[in-house]
């Protein structure tokens, strides 16, 4: 589980590919300067640009993880050589929730559509697949590239966010331009209460149909 707080970035500085009957995919080591990774043993998760990875590998200010080939087809950017990355450790029980609760398993891959400045922030679109806009709501929660950030507005299929200085001087966010693409992971607590709505309108439907 994460908080959607970046910690570092770091940077995709060799893919190799999996060469294992019973899983494909890459193995990928991430360089990084600024992410402690003194506590941090192997079979700890990490969150890479939003996606949850089991270390397998570590080494001095880098690490090695195992992405299967679901993974990679879910997201976008871990099969970019060179391609710089939001890192989080896992939370402890222990940790502030400065963001909000993510997991770490991306909903779907959304596209920037406008990144321009607005006084000292930024205001950045998205436009999103619609199985996940039942999941966003203003002033809701998204993890964008694993930040978490609020939205402040929706129409029809697009979302924008205000993003402030510190945001993107400390996550890859800045490097967005129009075109680009995110990974997007929607609030579990919006996920949760859609699917226990939609649980109780087929058994009401289902008791209907009964009754008639």
């Amino acid at each position: 589980m994460f908080t959607g707080i970046i910690e570092a970035v770091g940077e995709i500085n060799q893919i190799q590919p999996i060469e294992n009957g019973t899983m494909h995919g890459v193995h990928l080591n991430i360089r990084t300067v600024n992410l402690d990774l003194s506590d941090v043993k192997i079979g700890d998760s990490i969150a890479v640009n939003g996606i949850c990875l089991t270390v397998t590998a570590l080494h001095p200010s880098q690490f090695t993880v195992a992405v299967s080939q679901e993974t990679l087809n879910c997201t976008y950017g871990l099969d970019q050589f060179g391609y710089s990355v939001n890192l989080e450790k896992a939370m402890r029980l222990s940790d502030r929730l400065g963001g909000h609760l993510v997991s770490g398993h991306v909903d779907a891959i959304g596209t920037v559509i406008k990144f321009e400045p607005i006084g000292e922030c930024f205001q950045l679109i998205i436009q999103a697949p619609q199985p996940v806009l039942p999941y966003l709501a203003r002033k809701g929660s998204i993890a964008v590239n694993g930040v978490s950030l609020t939205i402040n507005a929706i129409e029809e299929d697009r979302f924008s966010i205000n993003l402030i200085p510190h945001t993107l001087a400390n996550t890859t966010l800045n490097k967005l331009s129009p075109g680009m693409r995110v990974n997007l992971e929607t609030d579990m607590l919006a996920r949760y209460v859609a699917r226990l709505l939609n649980i109780q309108h087929l058994k009401n439907n289902s008791y209907e149909n009964q009754c008639h």
